[in-house]
């Protein structure tokens, strides 16, 4: 299934998502056609049981989809709506159809079916028919819940520095299409952790697109007669870039294999960390190789390098993560050190955004 998935994203976004669709998407139009050959294509609901008419497909599975669009950005939020839908059917809710998206940072609270609060920096939240949330109620427990963007009592919109919509959502006491309590084996920020891992994934696409740009322009820029490529420092620079593209390929693959019911917490941390880290490499590499045509317009190297450094910082910046690996390793202590580090069960991570 994931040799599938790679090959059909792959060439349907290839096809599709082309530097003018994404200029026009930072513009503020939503690409229709490309989300109908995604949604024809079976790709919003790959993770959501065959029942509902989903490929019922895991994480690892799903890692190749998530990862392709951010080697193409792809201005969708198909990642979201993965997210979103899994997060429905662990709270047996059931995956939707319509556009989704999820919000992790939430002042949400609920009561007799109704919820008031706001929703900050929800990705294409204007774009999205549906969002998924948590609130709280008066007891302290914790609810998912689904909600139509349509009863939005306001909604404020906003873009990170890649023109992506990040829209603010406020609610007062709104009707609440479905809501359950979360499942106790789900911690109150599953959802930062499962955009942690998206955006984990979509960094190390990007980064893998980067160096291919990198290395075919190096290859073809001659400076003193011969392709700069074939200086040792432009060497030296590529090879670096390669090494961030691989490190954070295997840092977010590591975290995707990891998942299932449960988000392995200390993977994705380790793989947001890493990945965020590879981005501000990548994307310096990037534009110290091109030169003063990396800054350019026309030339779609700024594409790849903003949404760089956009995703680096949502879902927790590489300084939230690195503080929520070194209070846990130093919680665990010496005695501890090596089996936290080979024992699943011993990295479960506290997280406060």
């Amino acid at each position: 299934m994931r040799e599938l998935f790679e090959s059909t994203i792959e060439r349907l976004l290839s096809d599709l998502c082309t530097p003018d669709l994404v200029h026009e998407a930072e513009s503020g139009e939503w690409p229709a056609a490309l989300w109908r050959a995604l949604e024809d294509n079976g790709f919003p609901l790959a993770g959501a049981p065959e029942v509902a008419g989903g490929a019922d497909a895991s994480w690892a599975d799903l890692y190749v989809i998530i990862r392709a669009l951010g080697r193409f950005a792809a201005p969708v939020p198909l990642a979201e709506m993965i997210i979103g839908n899994w997060l429905l059917e662990q709270a047996g809710l059931g995956a939707r159809s319509d556009i989704l998206s999820f919000a992790s940072e939430t002042s949400l609270t609920i009561g007799e079916g109704r919820v008031s609060g706001g929703l900050a920096q929800v990705p294409w939240g204007r774009f999205a028919d549906s969002v998924v949330a948590l609130a709280g109620d008066n007891a302290g427990q914790t609810h998912v819940v689904l909600l139509d963007v349509a009863t939005a009592e306001r909604v404020r919109q906003g873009t990170n520095i890649a023109g992506e919509a990040r829209d603010h959502l406020s609610f007062s006491a709104a009707a609440v299409v479905m809501s359950a309590v979360l499942p106790p084996h789900l911690a109150d920020d599953v959802l930062l952790a499962a955009g942690a891992m998206a955006r984990s994934a979509q960094i190390a696409g990007a980064i893998n697109a980067l160096l291919e740009m990198t290395a075919s322009y190096a290859g073809e820029r001659k400076q003193f007669g011969k392709p700069i490529a074939a200086f040792q420092a432009i060497q030296q620079q590529l090879a670096v870039l390669a090494e961030q593209a691989a490190a954070a390929n295997v840092a977010a693959e590591a975290a995707f294999a990891g998942a299932d019911q449960r988000l392995p917490m200390f993977s994705v941390a380790a793989a947001k960390v890493s990945a965020s880290e590879a981005a501000s490499q990548a994307a310096a590499i990037g534009h110290s190789v091109h030169g003063a045509i990396g800054f350019t317009q026309e030339y779609a190297l700024h594409m790849l390098t903003r949404r760089l450094w956009s995703w680096r910082s949502e879902f927790g910046s590489s300084t939230f993560w690195s503080k929520a690996l070194g209070e846990h390793v130093c919680a665990a202590g010496s005695a501890d050190f090596w089996p936290m580090l080979t024992n699943p069960e011993l990295q479960d991570l506290s997280t406060t955004q």
